[in-house]
């Protein structure tokens, strides 16, 4: 049994405890929370046991659920890691680029197992196109949400948008060449609403609006590249495929377009089934089977960096954009 502790359980550490109660080979150890209510809301609802300090629950454990603010995933990971425990830690890896480097040195030097919280990369929409060829050369997304001060001690950059980042940081497999943005603060110090314009080195431009003081909620990310777009929709968990027809498209409505030169291509209409799971119980469980069968982890900690890396950098234009002439 993989003996794991949670670190955090407020709103979403309570989502974590009730997965990993229903993940096989897991035995649920205990959680530190330094917060009395919350803790003992957690204990006489789960019947976990509460660790006054955090290293008396790693002492206890082999892997390490790290589910608290963005500002103490450091002082976690570097506590776990140097204890030789595996490290599951939600988006985003660390609360500056410093922090998240070193903490890819630990896992590195300590051969530890790190999983980085990016649960669309396990969203049922994204999962419906992980064996088509991506070759995007522009991608549009929208990424809005209604306010919740919950998860404001960082920016919509590291909130919301850093979803989106990951995504595309991982289909596109190429450098970032230019970055432009401009954002605003609202209702909190830092921005709450950007628009981004990321070009990539391959030629690809991915232009990305995040909000989080929408009065409607939008997870939706359109991809185009040669013969082929493809819109996901992570929030409705739907995605559909238009792309000139090939031999073996299974479910598809086709049709023939009339094209300038007077002939005519077949166009395939493809919406792929999207499987009902639950992502943040998926992403768990793959964490658990990366240590047990010493995989690669689905979301490494690199990937991690590398993401809040151009999150980071978007907010440095951002900065620098808003400073009064």
């Amino acid at each position: 049994m993989l003996k794991v502790g949670v670190f955090g359980v407020g709103h979403l550490g309570k989502f974590h405890l009730n997965n990993w109660k229903e993940i096989e080979g897991v035995e649920l150890v205990g959680f530190y929370d330094p917060n009395d209510a919350v803790a003992k809301e957690v204990i006489e609802k789960y019947g976990l046991k509460r660790f006054d300090d955090v290293t008396s629950l790693l002492a206890k454990i082999d892997a390490a659920d790290i589910v608290a603010p963005t500002n103490h995933h450091f002082v976690l990971c570097e506590a776990a890691i140097r204890a030789g425990k595996h490290v599951f830690v939600e988006k985003p890896l660390a609360n500056t680029i410093d922090e998240g480097r070193q903490i890819v040195k630990m896992a590195r030097e300590a051969g530890v197992k790190i999983q980085v919280g990016h649960v669309e990369r396990f969203n049922p929409a994204f999962l419906a196109i992980k064996n088509m060829k991506l070759n995007p050369g522009f991608i549009e997304v929208h990424r809005l949400a209604q306010f919740n001060p919950r998860g404001t001690e960082v920016s919509v950059i590291l909130d919301l948008m850093i979803h989106d980042i990951d995504i595309i940081l991982s289909i596109v497999k190429s450098d970032v060449k230019n970055i432009y943005a401009s954002g605003v603060a609202v209702m909190t110090e830092t921005p709450d609403i950007a628009n981004v314009r990321i070009e990539f080195n391959n030629g690809c431009v991915a232009n990305l609006t995040s909000s989080r003081i929408s009065m409607k909620r939008m997870r939706k990310m359109r991809v185009f590249q040669k013969d082929a777009y493809i819109g996901i929709d992570f929030l409705e968990k739907k995605t559909e495929i238009i792309k000139l027809h090939e031999e073996g498209d299974v479910n598809a409505f086709s049709f023939d377009l009339e094209t300038p030169g007077g002939g005519t291509k077949t166009i395939s209409v493809i919406n792929p089934e999207t499987k009902p799971l639950n992502a943040i119980k998926e992403e768990l469980a793959s964490f658990v089977d990366a240590i047990i069968n010493n995989k690669p982890t689905a979301v490494s900690e690199i990937d991690g960096f590398l993401a809040m890396e151009v999150a980071h950098r978007i907010l440095e234009k951002i900065s620098t954009n808003n400073i009064p002439a």
